[in-house]
């Protein structure tokens, strides 16, 4: 085991890490902000989605996280140009999103139990509705940073495609 990390925490087999994650999480993080935003507008996907969310939104937070720790430890090895340290920027951008984003899914998931105990209140509606307009918000965010950082760092390793 000690073998396989023998040239450090973010790479396996000698390779780095961050081009095989960053594979995982463009593709995971924003497919799990459109079912967030989807469980969030759709109660139908929110019976049935239930706890899948803020588990999923979990676990997509901890993989940009690690991603972009991969990222750094890749960059301090290679050295930094202009185009990694935007794509570096924009990465760094995906972490508070997906933070955001799993904050929106738990709400939404808790916010069946919550009206449902104060609906005789009015507030029940526009706390429903704010729930619904910031999973909107952090899944639209989570989206636009992922393909922002993502394709910052095509262009950073194969060069100004046209």
């Amino acid at each position: 085991m000690t073998a396989l990390l023998a040239s450090g925490p973010f790479t396996l087999l000698g390779l780095p890490l961050h081009p095989l994650l960053v594979h995982a999480t463009v593709i995971l993080a924003p497919v799990t902000a459109l079912a967030v935003a989807l469980t969030a507008i759709w109660p139908a996907a929110r019976r049935r989605l239930g706890l899948a969310m803020p588990i999923a939104a979990a676990l997509v937070a901890v993989l940009v996280t690690v991603t972009v720790l991969a990222g750094l430890d890749l960059a301090a090895k290679v050295g930094s140009t202009p185009a990694i340290r935007q794509h570096e920027a924009l990465g760094l951008l995906l972490i508070p999103w997906s933070i955001a984003l799993l904050i929106a899914a738990v709400a939404v998931h808790l916010r069946e139990r919550m009206t449902a105990r104060i609906r005789r209140i009015r507030i029940a509606s526009a706390i429903s509705a704010t729930i619904t307009i910031i999973a909107a918000v952090c899944a639209i965010g989570t989206i636009v940073t992922a393909v922002l950082a993502g394709e910052a760092g095509a262009r950073a390793v194969w060069g100004g495609i046209a």
